[in-house]
């Protein structure tokens, strides 16, 4: 796997850093006010998207364009800036977009700098419960609350008779499906929130952590601090989380394991 040199992750990391204080001005000045919501599917099905989720990701672009001018950027709303460089920029710019919509605190700005390919540094920033996380190198995650700075590290000891799982469909298996692992859905205790989820386990408060229907912006973020944390991330049938789609996120690789041996009737969906 290609990683960063040290000069490389404190640039980036910083620019995350300040990046997020940035949106967290923006949101507040800007959008914390009345928006329009749209679906984006002209069939069947629901996916909202809003003025805000656009405004968010130009400014993000913008900030992106105007530091690194070469780089690629991928975004969920405005697609694929092109072009030869090694470095590209995925952003979602509210994951969470139903919870956005409804009111609930839980939604973020997600944004990852990918070295050929590879998520190596990420940022989930929330702005309405004024935190964010960040991974400083491939080894160190952060977050940062009420202008505190504390380093996080998954739950590395508990035994899989105690873990605490959050874990979300979302679509991608179906009530008869779901029925084949019954030993997961009794796990199944804790409740979702999004990034929030995937960010609480890096902060040791959950162990385990799944979701179907991941697209890369939802995940290729959170995979540079999850790792930098301590914790295991891939696809329920243990493929590179990459690859985005259903993603199951531990605390530790024995785990990760078990997990996926509960998951195995339902990792092909």
């Amino acid at each position: 796997m290609s990683l960063l040199n040290s000069k490389e992750y404190k640039l980036y990391a910083n620019f995350l850093n300040t990046l997020a204080v940035d949106l967290n001005k923006f949101y507040y000045s800007k959008l914390n006010k009345t928006f329009k919501i749209s679906n984006k599917l002209k069939s069947k099905g629901y996916d909202p998207v809003t003025t805000s989720d656009k405004a968010f990701e130009k400014f993000i672009r913008l900030k992106i364009s105007n530091k690194f001018p070469s780089h690629q950027i991928v975004g969920e709303e405005f697609g694929y800036k092109k072009s030869n460089s090694d470095y590209t920029w995925v952003i979602d710019p509210i994951d969470g977009t139903r919870s956005f919509v409804i009111g609930n605190p839980t939604w973020s700005n997600l944004i990852a700098l990918n070295y050929k390919g590879n998520p190596v540094v990420g940022l989930a920033n929330f702005p309405i419960l004024n935190k964010y996380y960040l991974n400083f190198d491939n080894k160190s995650s952060f977050v940062f609350e009420n202008g505190m700075k504390k380093k996080i590290t998954v739950s590395k000891r508990v035994p899989f008779s105690q873990i605490k799982v959050s874990g979300a469909f979302h679509g991608a298996i179906s009530l008869k499906q779901q029925m084949k692992i019954p030993k997961v859905l009794k796990l199944m205790q804790f409740p979702t929130a999004d990034a929030l989820s995937y960010s609480h386990l890096c902060e040791g408060k959950i162990d385990v952590v799944f979701q179907g229907t991941n697209m890369i912006w939802d995940i290729h973020p959170l995979m540079p601090i999850i790792k930098a944390a301590g914790g295991v991330v891939t696809t329920w049938d243990n493929r590179d989380a990459v690859n985005a789609g259903s993603i199951l996120v531990s605390a530790n690789q024995s785990i990760h394991n078990k997990m996926l041996e509960l998951l195995k009737p339902v990792s092909k969906y």
